[in-house]
């Protein structure tokens, strides 16, 4: 979610403020606003609204939007914002996944575009006290909603065999097992710089790597912490009930669990399903195609990633949603239409 400048101001926590001169620069801004393919006057949810980016850059091209984010800070600053630009944005308090229920409190029926930006933010990982980056020392915190078990509660309580399991499947980390038992042997752990030296000690580290080895373990901590991936599962399940005929679904992701995730779903909801093999036969289908054949993944541009380094991992997919009379049944060789 690395979006648009946040504004300072004296209504907003010191831990929402950015420093001056910083910039947050929306991934991909201009290809996910042609995917959403604006219409004067339609409403468009921005699921995730970090530091506004792409939420005021639709409201500049004439949506009515609708924005919500779990982060207390970046609905502070926000709102903040809204007030001050005068655009047509609703910002909502609580997780994406919610959307469906958010937008029925507040009137708001189908809508013609939704985007959802996932992972963590720029201007959460710029904050030191927030806990996310080991780039500058902080708490070892890492919860998007501010509330729950933090970072270093967890770490300091699982078991090895947990932060193992946790550091493979959510950092794709290859020697999980061997950090863990090095995170176990450090405990108690309470600082970000804590955490990351002890990885980079049990995985060897050396200045000019071009990676540093705590990135996959801080990633499968977050994660794991913020239950992200089931977050995203259960919004573009939302998402599809929410969009009307022709609306349009652009989802920007930042690493391969998250993306893949978008496509099964796209895949799936389009009636592109992977078919079984000789030994599996398909399944028979069980519900009609909700989306028209996805576009091809967009990424940056060369001149996008000079601009913008943290633009390099970021995929862009995008959908229509088809009119409900007009879907065809998901067929399969043994069930044909």
């Amino acid at each position: 979610m690395t979006q648009g400048a946040n504004i300072p101001s004296p209504t907003i926590p010191a831990s929402a403020q950015v420093a001056p001169g910083s910039l947050h620069i929306p991934v991909l801004l201009d290809e996910v606003l042609a995917a959403l393919s604006i219409g004067a006057g339609e409403t468009h949810v921005d699921g995730t609204y970090g530091a506004g980016g792409y939420s005021h850059a639709m409201a500049v091209h004439g949506a009515k939007v609708v924005a919500i984010d779990r982060d207390p800070d970046a609905i502070s600053a926000g709102r903040a914002r809204i007030e001050r630009d005068g655009d047509d944005i609703t910002l909502l308090e609580g997780p994406f996944s919610a959307m469906r229920i958010l937008l029925e409190e507040h009137g708001v029926g189908q809508v013609s575009g939704i985007v959802l930006d996932i992972g963590v933010s720029s201007m959460q990982l710029d904050q030191a006290d927030r806990g996310f980056s080991f780039q500058g020392d902080g708490p070892l915190d890492m919860r998007m909603s501010q509330s729950g078990m933090t970072a270093a509660e967890w770490v300091n309580s699982a078991d090895e065999e947990d932060i193992a399991n946790v550091l493979y499947l959510y950092g794709e980390e290859p020697r999980s097992r061997r950090v863990a038992r090095a995170i176990v042997a450090a405990r108690p752990l309470l600082r970000t710089g804590e955490l990351a030296n002890v990885i980079r000690r049990a995985l060897g580290h050396k200045p000019h790597d071009k990676k540093d080895p705590a990135t996959r373990a801080f990633q499968a901590i977050r994660i794991h912490l913020n239950g992200e991936l089931e977050e995203l599962e259960r919004a573009l399940e939302a998402a599809e009930h929410l969009l009307a005929p022709g609306g349009r679904l652009a989802v920007v992701t930042f690493h391969s669990l998250e993306d893949r995730i978008v496509k099964q779903f796209f895949r799936k909801r389009s009636g592109g399903e992977a078919g079984g093999s000789r030994h599996r036969p398909e399944a028979a289908p069980t519900q009609r195609a909700a989306f028209a054949k996805p576009a091809k993944a967009i990424r940056p541009s060369e001149a996008e990633l000079a601009r913008n380094p943290r633009a390099r991992s970021a995929t862009l997919r995008s959908a229509v949603r088809l009119p409900l009379s007009s879907s065809s049944p998901l067929t399969t060789k043994e069930n044909p239409a």
